[in-house]
């Protein structure tokens, strides 16, 4: 089940068992898909979440439409000048007729430029408006889903769907949507201008055109479905960039960059293929638009020439026709490429729809939810149970406290369960089955703004975003300066560190933060998580990437920086397991022991046979 549009809106999610999702059985996999229903539904849908699209649009969609009938106006006059003016009963010219067709003429021009420039104007700054909006939404929503949903749809798709598939909306709404009426009622106005000088070459003109209207639903529909593919083949092609973009060193460690191009070839190509396959489409659509346009403008010549010798016609209302044929012509030609971009907009808005209705599996109970109670935080895990989406479950009957101010190290093998442990301790996901609890609030019931402000997770891989040292520390708390950034590091026993950097913390660490070193971001992450000053903090191995100076130098600022605190971390170094007031050995998804580091090792089960493995590659060293 997804969530309706006015749940978005109004900033509510569904609950988990409004959502269908009994909490005792493994979620689906959570594929952000495409918004379903027809063109109409799948527009009004989008304009209900971009409502600036749609802000002020009476008054625009008045401009434009006396900006079209200024040019409606124009052939009047001329036919009028023509045949009063020039061809008056007197056999004179009538200077005053003309003047004054001239002066309407040119007031009517004036009048269209005037209020197609305000329009375009209002036009374009709604559209501005609405595409911020939405990207703001996708954007954010993007980051409302979990770390499982996340993995489960291609990252350069999820980037296509905040970018480039919200630029065709916007490209359509700017260029196309407003242009579709404005083309619909100047066809209107120049058929009943036409029907009055000669209904003949009326119809004439819509016999032409009648082919093409007829057969337009179709051709839409088909083009619709292409230009579903296009929008599919744009976001694979840049999930391929973003990985080997972001994979460089890997892929020069390795020579792979033959395999890579080849990749990225393929992906470009299905691209073009779409593309053409779309355009193909469209290229004929116009070119039936161009001979219906031909065949009307050597309809009304020969035919209009006809009448006008049988007396049937002056010579201002035909040349009068002439003019309103172009004025028909022009918007069917207009609303022939407006349909087709439209479809490609209306693709684009599906995706964007369908990522903005995927429900969030982590979602944020928001003014609903608990705050946590003050001071150190203890941990429940109550019968937990998890499943990856569409997998097998991973975590099986996990039952343990974490009392408050204590300190537990996490150890086990690659695949044990001790890295999903760690994301349910910090709501980065939801058990299938039992419940998490922090400080004695069930965790999905705590608003996201006390979890995230109470409960830090530092990652073992240290990402650092563009920017300065201390940009990144004040990720921990916004408020605080570069002197506070600088403070953190001193109390973390990283002065002397600190003070080999070129700019202190004015020294930029470069996208990614790939102009330090692995251990090198590590040690800016753990001062970020030191500003953070959280109740509960998670050390997701984060001694894992330094050197074993650096971690003996990290290992006395860890030791300030947790006491008093609730400290979970996730062992890959035997200090970190040894210094724990208790060790908690995760095995096939299951908590098969825990207690001190010495009960532990006189016991001789699992965790003996991992402490003698480290003991023995300490020991190498």
């Amino acid at each position: 089940m997804t969530a309706t549009v006015e749940e978005l809106e109004q900033g509510t999610e569904p609950s988990r068992e409004q959502a269908g999702q009994p909490a005792a059985t493994a979620p689906e996999a959570p594929i952000v898909g495409e918004a379903s229903g027809g063109p109409l539904q799948i527009v009004r849908s989008g304009l209900r979440l971009s409502p600036e699209f749609t802000r002020g649009i009476g008054v625009t969609v008045l401009l434009a439409l006396i900006a079209t009938t200024g040019r409606i106006v124009i052939p009047v006059a001329v036919q009028q000048a023509m045949d009063k003016g020039f061809g008056a009963a007197s056999g004179k010219v009538d200077v005053t007729e003309v003047e004054h067709m001239v002066l309407i003429a040119a007031c009517a021009v004036v009048t269209t430029m005037i209020s197609a420039t305000a329009m375009s104007r209002r036009l374009y700054r709604a559209s501005e408006a609405g595409l911020a909006g939405l990207r703001i939404k996708a954007f954010r929503h993007v980051h409302d889903l979990s770390v499982a949903h996340q993995q489960a749809e291609q990252r350069g798709s999820l980037v296509s769907r905040v970018t480039s598939d919200v630029d065709t909306i916007t490209n359509f709404i700017q260029e196309g949507g407003l242009t579709l009426v404005v083309s619909i009622a100047q066809m209107g106005l120049a058929t009943i201008v036409m029907a009055v000088y000669s209904w003949q070459l009326t119809i004439l003109i819509w016999v032409c055109f009648l082919p093409l209207f007829l057969t337009m639903r179709i051709v839409q529909k088909a083009t619709g479905k292409r230009y579903s593919a296009v929008r599919g083949a744009i976001g694979h092609m840049l999930g391929a960039v973003s990985e080997t973009l972001v994979g460089a060193p890997v892929v020069r460690a390795y020579g792979i960059e033959g395999r890579m191009a080849e990749r990225m070839n393929a992906s470009i190509e299905g691209t073009r293929r779409a593309q053409i396959r779309a355009q193909k489409i469209v290229v004929s659509t116009f070119s039936a638009g161009e001979i219906a346009a031909g065949l009307a403008n050597a309809g009304v010549i020969v035919v209009g020439t006809l009448l006008g010798v049988g007396g049937h016609l002056t010579a201002g209302q035909l040349v009068a026709m002439l003019f309103l044929v172009s004025l028909f012509i022009t918007p069917v030609q207009w609303g022939v490429e407006v349909l087709n971009e439209a479809q490609n907009a209306i693709s684009g808005w599906r995706r964007v729809i369908g990522l903005l209705e995927a429900v969030p599996d982590v979602p944020d109970p928001g003014e609903a939810g608990q705050d946590l109670p003050a001071g150190p935080l203890d941990v429940r895990f109550e019968h937990v149970a998890f499943a990856y989406p569409g997998g097998a479950r991973v975590l099986h009957d996990v039952d343990a406290l974490i009392p408050a101010r204590s300190r537990i190290a996490v150890v086990g093998e690659t695949g044990s369960g001790k890295t999903t442990f760690a994301k349910l301790l910090t709501r980065l996901m939801d058990p299938a089955d039992g419940r998490v609890l922090i400080g004695g609030v069930d965790a999905r019931r705590i608003r996201f703004e006390q979890l995230r402000s109470r409960v830090v997770m530092v990652p073992q891989d240290g990402f650092l975003f563009e920017g300065t040292l201390a940009d990144n520390v004040r990720y921990g708390a916004p408020g605080a300066d570069d002197a506070a950034a600088a403070a953190a590091f001193e109390a973390l026993g990283l002065g002397d560190w600190l003070a080999g950097q070129p700019h202190g913390v004015a020294t930029a660490v470069g996208q990614r933060g790939e102009s330090l070193s692995a251990g090198e971001r590590q040690l800016v992450a753990l001062a970020r998580a030191y500003v953070a000053d959280p109740d509960l903090l998670l050390l997701d191995e984060a001694t894992s990437a330094v050197d074993p100076a650096t971690e003996q130098r990290i290992a006395r600022a860890l030791e300030a920086l947790t006491r008093g605190r609730t400290t979970v971390s996730i062992a890959h170094r035997l200090s970190t397991a040894q210094a724990a007031d208790e060790v908690f050995v995760f095995d096939a998804g299951e908590l098969v022991e825990r207690g001190p580091h010495q009960d532990l090792v006189a016991r001789g089960g699992i965790y003996a046979g991992l402490y003698a493995s480290w003991a023995r590659t300490a020991v190498g060293r």
